[in-house]
């Protein structure tokens, strides 16, 4: 019991909270990606979603980037989508900071933050994990090294889900 009142205590300190605070429905949305092309997340349904609010003026955002590339090259094979969801309001900030930390992954601009609001992003980044029925099961607030880490398992569980 004691192990367990820890693990919960260090995850909360870590800015992860489980299933049950924003659990259900993600709500859908569409939005104009770094392609040109209009990217809805309901067309990604049966897959693992990794959305990643971030913006260009965030430091640890930027610091978490190559760590979400990586996650993303290791998991896309396997059914796991990674969709950075941009929140800056200057479009060309946005798509230098793209170019500068060599995101390789969509990116889609919400530069009114209107899905921000929809998923009560409040901190940067924000990042929240959707299973294959559209649920979210993860909500991670801020970013310190080792959250990758967390990312990796979650997605991995998800994953073999069926």
């Amino acid at each position: 019991m004691k192990s367990l009142l820890v693990s919960l205590a260090l995850l909360l300190a870590a800015g992860i909270t489980a299933a049950g605070m924003n659990a259900g429905q993600a709500p859908d949305f569409t939005l104009k990606s770094n392609s040109g092309d209009n990217l809805r997340l309901e067309e990604h349904r049966g897959e693992v979603v990794m959305l990643n609010f971030w913006a260009s003026w965030c430091a640890p955002c930027r610091q978490e980037m190559p760590h979400l590339r990586a996650l993303n090259d290791e998991y896309a094979p396997l059914g796991f989508t990674l969709l950075g969801v941009n929140v800056d309001e200057d479009l060309d900030a946005a798509k230098r900071a793209i170019a500068e930390l060599n995101v390789d992954f969509p990116v889609v601009f919400d530069d009114q933050s209107k899905v921000a609001e929809l998923f009560d992003v409040d901190a940067m980044p924000t990042t929240i994990i959707i299973d294959r029925d559209g649920n979210v099961r993860h909500l991670h607030r801020g970013y310190k090294p080792g959250y990758e880490k967390a990312y990796g398992e979650q997605v991995a569980n998800l994953i073999r889900e069926m």
